[in-house]
């Protein structure tokens, strides 16, 4: 009679990992339920069990905690950014670009309006008078390493630029910026908000 073979065991996962896999499966839940998510809803979405959260988490608020700081990260878009290649035209380069800004501002968004809409007004302490959370990124350093990025996007087109590719990537961004800001039911398409950084409002006959 044959033995069966033996049956192995997939690689437990670092602490570190586990924690990541658990907000990135929270993450959706998050911006769909804000902070009547539970910690069941999630064990269940990610199939671990329960109990296995709070062996990297103290409780659900360090949980929600950490996905407040992983879609305040930039540092995905960053990448995105980074991997455009520079030997396309400028306009597909800046489209590219502001579409994965685009994507990293809604995804912000959806998770921390829900959470702001059910009553998370902060970090830890915000609700419950405990120590309040450790600070999240620094705001300033992630507005420059974007401007830094887009400013690589320019970089080809420097010697025809009417300023400086750095300058150009400041001015870009805040006009970016703007258009998740529409007044009234406006909402600018990104090909004819590029279409105007570059060539201007008024057409020149």
């Amino acid at each position: 009679m044959e033995t069966p073979p033996t049956r192995r065991r997939a690689p437990g996962m670092s602490p570190e990992q586990r924690r990541e896999m658990i907000v990135r499966t929270a993450l959706p839940l998050v911006a769909e339920h804000g902070t009547a998510v539970t910690t069941g809803q999630i064990a269940r979405a990610a199939g671990i069990g329960e109990a296995t959260i709070f062996r990297v988490f103290a409780d659900k608020d360090e949980l929600l905690d950490a996905c407040i700081a992983e879609v305040l990260r930039n540092d995905h878009v960053l990448a995105e950014i980074g991997e455009i290649s520079l030997d396309r035209p400028l306009v597909e380069r800046l489209t590219e670009a502001v579409a994965a800004i685009d994507a990293y501002l809604a995804r912000m968004g959806l998770v921390l309006g829900a959470l702001f809409a059910t009553g998370r007004k902060g970090g830890r302490g915000a609700q419950g008078g405990a120590e309040q959370a450790e600070p999240g990124p620094d705001r300033g350093a992630a507005m420059e390493a974007t401007r830094e990025a887009l400013a690589e996007l320019f970089e080809p087109e420097r010697e025809s630029l009417r300023l400086p590719p750095e300058q150009v990537a400041a001015m870009f961004m805040g006009f970016v910026f703007s258009r998740t800001r529409p007044v009234g039911d406006t909402v600018i398409p990104i090909e004819d908000a590029i279409d105007v950084f570059l060539n201007g409002a008024v057409a020149i006959a």
